[in-house]
């Protein structure tokens, strides 16, 4: 008795693995044994890199924040200690925004903190 072969589940399978490899450089995009390790590490990395983008915005947030409360006097350990003592509860996305985007609001916050 020949042994069973699942032909449209395989041919699916490797279908799905190319179709994310498009666009990748010679063998990775076209040979599904080497496009199968390039597709796994990149969805590693991207997994990986969403927790990652968490951390870097945080991070950007914090130095907007600092340098427009460097230009009102202050710094920003301060603003942040004086918004949590008047137990403000606005998160950093917010102050980064407003600092950008609407210096009179921020100035406004920066004055309510530091009074």
């Amino acid at each position: 008795m020949p042994r069973s072969q699942n032909k449209v589940a395989s041919h699916r399978r490797r279908k799905k693995v190319l179709e994310k490899a498009k666009g990748y450089w010679g063998g990775r995009s076209k040979v599904y044994t080497i496009a199968k390790t390039h597709v796994e590490k990149a969805l590693t990395h991207a997994y990986r890199h969403r927790k990652t983008k968490k951390r870097e915005y945080r991070g950007l947030w914090i130095t907007r924040i600092n340098a427009a409360a460097r230009i009102h006097g202050t710094t920003y350990s301060r603003l942040m200690a004086g918004l949590e003592s008047k137990q403000v509860m606005i998160n950093r996305k917010v102050l980064a925004d407003l600092a950008v985007h609407h210096p009179n609001a921020f100035s406004e916050v920066v004055k309510f903190a530091t009074s």
